[in-house]
């Protein structure tokens, strides 16, 4: 009886609060070391920091409006994710079936759409699809490069979509006056059909992000999509391994 009543006083004095105590006291200085660190930690969504590069180009702007063309998932390898997170809002576009489901779950604000982009406006293309859906694409040519290049790489499924120019799309969905941040453009190989499809005398952002697959330097400043976007008053500033970034002067 006596022990029964010593462990109910102990276990009365034993609050929550003293337990936590009891319990996190030997981590207490790993714990505010680990939050200390984390103050200083930049997270990218990006497949090689694109997202970091343009954050600071675009001077830590904290709202602000993007376009992404290619987008292929809410987060994963994505250039706009980050900017999503800070409060921003814009339009993702990609022609994968079935994944602007999650694009809605994950980003309500945007605008989603699951279409293709291409030069030509109402046509009939097909879409290449990969066990990997990030390499997907409408350029026949580009999917058997991959197959080639990385035999691993394969083409699971062939099928027939429509298409629409950036431009039409564009019309279609924002707003007049709308100012555009950046395009984000990565859909393997058709770059600068995307490029050309826009209607510039109405869309021109202040920074282009397109993909550039093991170039160097010296190729892109003189590649024809350089060469036709420096007619659009844009200029290539930044470049990781395999992104170009430009920005309209």
């Amino acid at each position: 009886m006596v022990l029964k009543q010593l462990l109910k006083r102990l276990l009365i004095l034993i609050t929550p609060r003293v337990i936590k105590r009891i319990i996190s006291h030997p981590y207490e200085q790993k714990i505010k070391t680990l939050t200390e660190i984390n103050k200083h930690i930049n997270l990218s969504y990006s497949q090689e920091g694109e997202d970091l590069v343009m954050y600071r180009l675009l001077n830590h702007k904290s709202n602000g409006f993007y376009v992404d063309i290619g987008a292929h998932h809410p987060f994963r390898f994505s250039n706009t994710y980050k900017f999503y997170l800070l409060g921003w809002n814009g339009m993702n576009i990609d022609p994968l079936p079935g994944i602007m489901k999650y694009f809605q779950e994950e980003r309500p604000r945007d605008i989603n759409l699951e279409i293709a982009i291409n030069s030509e406006n109402g046509a009939k293309t097909f879409y290449y699809m990969f066990d990997e859906p990030a390499y997907n694409t409408l350029s026949e040519q580009a999917a058997k490069e991959r197959e080639k290049i990385v035999p691993t790489d394969k083409v699971i499924n062939v099928i027939s979509i429509p298409t629409y120019s950036l431009g039409e799309i564009l019309h279609q969905y924002i707003a007049v006056g709308q100012e555009i941040d950046f395009f984000s453009i990565d859909v393997e190989g058709m770059d600068f059909d995307v490029i050309k499809s826009n209607d510039w005398s109405k869309f021109k952002p202040k920074f282009i992000i397109l993909e550039s697959l093991n170039s160097m330097l010296k190729h892109d400043l003189n590649s024809d999509i350089s060469i036709y976007l420096s007619h659009l008053d844009y200029q290539l500033v930044s470049k990781t391994a395999n992104s170009l970034i430009f920005k309209r002067v």
